[in-house]
């Protein structure tokens, strides 16, 4: 029997979970409250999924994990979610074909939100009920599991919907608070790192209690000296590549990159377009159809067009383990993120660097997502998961490269400096951009 002490604390850690529970359910409702029901049915890609869908699916998870394994007399809301909801959990059992998410026109939204609703009271009875001891500590685990990919499902959100948005020609707004204003430029800088032999990965005392089986284990890579850039690309210096004939030179392009290039004719990022009257570019965003602002971080690049960038511009794109040592430069782990930009801005879009001369890299969260050099492979003694979440990552670690520091469509307290992000090198429609390094000596 646990102590009475022992039973306080853990009373105490099932009330603020319960409380987080709560918290972040409520802000993906919130992230979906502006749109409508035929706004949350539209899927433009296979690689996106209705709003709808994220709903449902986030709330399938905390069905399937967390109910049927806790809930006693456990009843599913309906039988024919558990195929129509799953991702990518074979384990689980049969999935209804990715591709196809927008062609699921039943259950309605409002019944997605019924099932949102029940399921939420079920878990949280399930918070209260279940005692001290290895089961509440295994709850406890999924449970916060849980609402780490429900909090990955709001960035999707976000992505996807911008996407399927993009297609309207009157080109609708999600929401309409347009965070720009005048900005001066700030010039790059470079940070030099002497490197060495050291630890990467994820640290409790330095990353917080949370990390996903891919961010571990820790161990040690060797890092020669390099230099990082102050801040991120921006707007203005694509532009200059550009105007240079960045796209049109296969010199700049890795073999992929240009056919990829020749492929799609690409000749802009992502959701650009030429202004009629000549006078540069517009983009869509989040707000509708905005000027493209020349000191605003660029987003919405593949990792070949930041390769091709980084080529052009004389340098290369870091390494993860650069960045992560670069990150951990700033000071303290509320520094990190005080200086970036997440979805609780309400801007939805990356902003332009603030400020001048802050002594260490500038908008290492926040903002966009940084492609890395690095591809996604395991750690030395990576392990996946034991039970079915062990599908969760590990998978995945082909043919993708590393993603690092959250985007403007991330949740705040969703990003540590050892998160790794993944994506195939063609991938456009997240918050992605760049960072420069190079080689010292």
């Amino acid at each position: 029997m646990p102590t009475p002490t022992a039973a306080r604390h853990a009373a105490a850690g099932t009330s603020s979970l319960a409380q987080r529970f709560q918290q972040v359910r409520s802000q993906t409702e919130r992230l979906a409250q502006p749109l409508s029901a035929e706004d949350c049915q539209l899927q433009s890609m296979p690689d996106t999924s209705p709003t709808k869908w994220h709903l449902a699916h986030v709330t399938w998870f905390f069905e399937t994990f967390i109910l049927e394994r806790f809930e006693k007399n456990f009843q599913p809301f309906d039988a024919g979610f558990r195929v129509l909801f799953n991702s990518y959990y074979n384990g689980v059992g049969a999935k209804h074909p990715r591709p196809q998410r927008g062609m699921i026109s039943r259950p309605a939204l409002n019944q997605v939100l019924a099932y949102r609703a029940q399921v939420d009271e079920r878990v949280q009875n399930v918070l209260e009920q279940v005692p001290a001891g290895p089961a509440r500590d295994e709850l406890q685990q999924l449970v916060t599991l849980g609402l780490q990919h429900e909090q990955q499902h709001q960035e999707l959100l976000l992505t996807d919907i911008k996407h399927a948005l993009s297609f309207n020609p009157a080109r609708p707004g999600y929401a309409q608070q347009w965070p720009l204003a005048g900005i001066s430029p700030q010039p790059l800088q470079w940070h030099s790192f002497e490197g060495g032999l050291l630890e990467h990965g994820f640290d409790a005392a330095l990353d917080g209690p949370f990390a996903f089986d891919n961010e571990t284990p820790r161990h040690k890579a060797y890092v020669a000296p390099f230099e990082i850039g102050s801040r991120l690309v921006t707007n203005g210096e694509m532009m200059a590549f550009m105007a240079d004939g960045g796209y049109q030179r296969p010199e700049l392009w890795l073999s992929m990159g240009w056919d990829w290039v020749q492929t799609k004719q690409a000749a802009l990022p992502l959701y650009w377009q030429s202004r009629a009257d000549g006078g540069g570019f517009q983009n869509f965003t989040l707000q509708g159809l905005v000027q493209v602002d020349a000191h605003t971080p660029v987003c919405h690049l593949s990792y070949f067009e930041a390769d091709a960038y980084a080529r052009w511009a004389g340098a290369r794109l870091p390494t993860e383990f650069e960045w992560e040592l670069a990150a951990r430069s700033v000071p303290g782990p509320a520094g990190l993120r005080a200086e970036g930009n997440f979805v609780e801005s309400g801007a939805y879009h990356p902003i332009a660097l603030q400020h001048r001369g802050t002594g260490h890299p500038a908008q290492m969260f926040g903002d966009v997502w940084e492609w890395t050099q690095s591809n996604y492979n395991p750690y030395p003694g990576y392990k996946p998961w034991e039970g079915l979440v062990g599908e969760y990552n590990g998978k995945f670690m082909c043919n993708q490269l590393v993603l690092r520091g959250g985007s403007c469509a991330t949740p705040q307290s969703h990003v540590r400096a050892s998160y790794r992000n993944f994506f195939p090198p063609d991938a456009q429609w997240q918050f992605s951009g760049l960072r420069l390094a190079r080689d010292i000596g």
